[in-house]
């Protein structure tokens, strides 16, 4: 007879890893022992990683940079880790840090700001660092980071352009540190699913891709519409989730890019901030995607994927959760996981074991969706077909 953790690990397999798809009699297809658990989602995977937590695993000890409101949702997410913590924070705000030092038990010791904190070097007690800033402001606190002998693990897009990111890239590996991007959702199970649906043959030849990304832009006095925080408007914002999610939810990468720029408020939208960018990619397998990324219209967050044999659509497809995924042969019911705890325990994965991760996250990844903006970008400008070489 089997252990109760051979059980869970099976049971966890069910509930988490292969979608339940709507069977015509109802049937979920497990036994009752199973359906029991799987009733009771919240039992069953604290169940399940409290069976299979290891006290001895290595933990990655992180430092925070940038305490806004992402950084937050990241915090508050990391309480949930069983591989990472946070050890360390850097901030420019001194409030921030007396009230994030005191809430997440960050000794004094290990809180810096962004004059010091190169002395990141001599503490041992931090092994990466999260950078959670505004776009500009990635390329060189990265490049200080690794100097400081530290791991990176960047928000996206990683920053503002290519040549940035070829940047960060070099200094991290002279340094012999890893570079990783915050793509949270490339640890997300529905899309996962979808990914080895679409690898199996499920869908069969792929032939078109939407992504439609976009909301109405809030306070326009934030950082995000100031170019020179920001890098642009709504393409460096929420497009890049549309540019990211083409590349792995087709399985390719792209050959050509067109585009089209149009703006309805130009007097909030100034030069070089984008309002709203439609974009089509082309693939070598001869698939095309069309796109659309805007900060002036809400309910925008659906991928759809369209093969000669099927089909997959996610609506929501990026944003906090739950996700909701379907294919042609029914709905995908996954436990929804704060995806920043799942991002931050897989990323620990791969710093301190060496996983690999199903699709990529490191500064290669980041790098090739900074040249596919800086084509979109130069498509809007000269209203031609830009190729792409990633």
């Amino acid at each position: 007879m089997g252990s109760r953790r051979d059980f869970l690990q099976n049971l966890t397999i069910s509930a988490m890893g292969i979608p339940f798809l709507n069977l015509k009699d109802g049937s979920s297809g497990l036994t009752p022992e199973e359906n029991a658990f799987a009733n009771n989602p919240e039992e069953t995977e604290a169940a399940a990683k409290t069976d299979e937590y290891d006290p001895h695993a290595p933990i990655l000890r992180v430092a925070l940079m940038g305490l806004g409101s992402y950084a937050s949702r990241v915090a508050e997410a990391m309480q949930q880790c069983k591989k990472a913590k946070i050890t360390g924070l850097i901030s420019g705000t001194p409030s921030k840090i007396q009230e994030w030092k005191k809430k997440y038990s960050v000794p004094d010791k290990n809180c810096y700001n962004y004059e010091n904190f190169d002395q990141l070097k001599n503490n041992p007690d931090i092994d990466a660092v999260y950078v959670i800033t505004p776009n500009a402001l990635h390329k060189e606190q990265v490049i200080r980071v690794a100097a400081a002998g530290k791991h990176a693990i960047c928000e996206k897009p990683m920053a503002i352009n290519a040549k940035e990111g070829e940047e960060m890239k070099a200094a991290c590996k002279k340094a012999n540190v890893k570079l990783l991007v915050g793509y949270r959702m490339h640890f997300e199970a529905n899309t996962l699913e979808i990914i080895r649906l679409r690898n199996a043959g499920e869908f069969g030849k792929p032939l078109f891709f939407q992504g439609l990304s976009g909301f109405k832009i809030g306070n326009p006095n934030q950082w995000r519409m100031k170019k020179e925080l920001s890098g642009g408007g709504a393409m460096m914002d929420i497009g890049i989730y549309s540019i990211n999610g083409a590349r792995y939810m087709i399985g390719e990468e792209p050959v050509w890019v067109t585009a089209q720029e149009t703006k309805t408020d130009p007097a909030m939208f100034t030069e070089g901030l984008d309002e709203t960018i439609i974009f089509q990619l082309g693939f070598p397998g001869g698939a095309v995607a069309s796109c659309l990324s805007t900060y002036s219209m809400n309910y925008l967050d659906r991928f759809f994927l369209n093969g000669d044999k099927g089909f997959a659509e996610m609506n929501p497809s990026t944003g906090y959760g739950p996700i909701k995924a379907r294919t042609n042969k029914g709905e995908l019911n996954f436990m929804h996981i704060t995806h920043q705890t799942t991002q931050m325990d897989e990323m620990a994965a791969i710093l301190l074991e060496g996983k690999k991760a199903i699709v990529p996250v490191d500064g290669e990844e980041g790098l090739k969706d900074l040249k596919i903006i800086d084509a979109i970008y130069a498509a809007v400008k000269s209203g031609t077909k830009i190729p792409l070489a990633l």
